[in-house]
């Protein structure tokens, strides 16, 4: 009987350093990727910007009063997924079973390797054979569950790897903040520490019953992963390559109010399951069907993304397109494919920190009450 190895690989600063690898003379200099809009929000930026305070969903208008000599890229996303899909080639060429997580974090079962060449070594030689071979910095951690393996990936930051042996997670995890634990966001934190736990090791301790009180069920889920608890399996990597939804009229129509307010659901519900999956667009199809049969289609090509502000407009294009005949309608589809892994608060250059934040809140709305729990007026 093995014992489970979870390795957990992270591309560091992952759009930046395509970005530096692409210009050598960026090397050295704070790098930000964002949008070039004044409203927009840093989506990576390099150790160097990190130094000035700089993080990832900063509005750029803080990020440049912090450092104004920063170098601020738009960023190209088909770049990233280039590069995204030579590491994961690498990876799966290397033979065990992985997950990809986002076009930069990857999770590997090595369970049983020890038999072999053993699971650290092996990690070690799968890290530097990317490094070699991308030109990427990229940083490793090895443990018994995907939760250990992430935090001690993030904890050899940048470049580096390390491993925690089996029966050592809450002695690895004890020192280090609560806001470590993947999951635990600002707001989360915040109110761990207004009940005077600030530390992995202090919330480890608190009884279950106590969490649940504070924070509901998801307290349950705060206590296990303290104790470094994590049951969940590697999934093995299957891409996906298109997410479609049709809606049929049970009476055949041609109001047209009727028909945009159907295809804007499709669109809004549809995005909203791509974005539950951390997958991102670059084509979209619409298609109709009228009530004689005949079944038309039109598609678009676009940047890359997951939000509804720019899906729904291209959505909404393409019908206009495509109705040109004072015909009933019978079905309405749309389609989304050229997809890329990816979340979607990196998926826009031209994003806000307003419009991020709108789409974090409805969806949080929608897996709490049901896709339809949301429309657009």
């Amino acid at each position: 009987m093995y014992h489970k190895a979870i390795l957990h690989l992270d591309l560091d600063t992952f759009f930046a350093s395509v970005e530096i690898m692409k210009n050598s003379r960026l090397a050295g200099l704070p790098v930000v990727v964002a949008g070039l809009g004044g409203r927009s929000i840093v989506h990576s930026c390099n150790y160097e910007a990190r130094h000035f305070g700089i993080h990832a969903g900063m509005p750029l208008s803080l990020a440049l009063r912090r450092c104004p000599g920063a170098k601020v890229l738009r960023g190209d996303f088909e770049d990233y997924e280039k590069y995204s899909g030579i590491v994961t080639e690498i990876i799966a060429e290397a033979g065990p079973v992985f997950e990809k997580a986002a076009l930069d974090a990857f999770y590997l079962d090595l369970t049983g390797m020890d038999k072999h060449l053993g699971c650290v070594r092996w990690g070690q030689e799968l890290r530097q054979r990317i490094s070699r071979e991308t030109g990427l910095p990229l940083s490793a951690g090895l443990a018994v569950n995907k939760l250990v393996a992430k935090v001690r990936a993030s904890e050899a930051k940048p470049n580096g790897s390390g491993w925690v042996a089996e029966g050592a997670e809450r002695a690895f995890l004890a020192p280090l903040p609560v806001g470590k634990i993947p999951s635990v966001g600002r707001e989360t934190a915040r109110k761990l520490s207004l009940l005077g736990i600030r530390q992995t090791g202090t919330l480890s301790q608190v009884p279950v019953a106590l969490l649940e009180r504070e924070f509901g069920k998801p307290g349950r889920e705060l206590h296990l992963r303290a104790n470094g608890i994590d049951h969940r399996p590697v999934v093995p990597y299957n891409e996906r390559s298109f997410f479609s939804s049709e809606h049929s009229f049970d009476t055949d129509t041609i109001e047209v109010e009727v028909l945009r307010r159907c295809l804007r659901d499709l669109t809004m519900r549809l995005a909203f399951d791509l974005r539950q999956a951390s997958k991102l667009t670059a084509a979209i199809t619409v298609k109709i069907r009228y009530t004689d049969g005949n079944t038309y289609t039109r598609s678009r090509r676009l940047p890359y993304t997951a939000h509804d502000q720019q899906l729904l407009p291209a959505a909404e294009q393409l019908f206009s397109e495509l109705f040109t005949r004072r015909q009933c309608i019978r079905l309405l589809g749309i389609r989304f494919e050229r997809l890329a892994a990816g979340h979607s608060q990196l998926d826009l250059f031209a994003d806000t920190a307003e419009d991020s934040a709108l789409l974090q809140a409805l969806d949080k709305v929608r897996k709490r009450f049901g896709k339809d729990a949301v429309g657009r007026g």
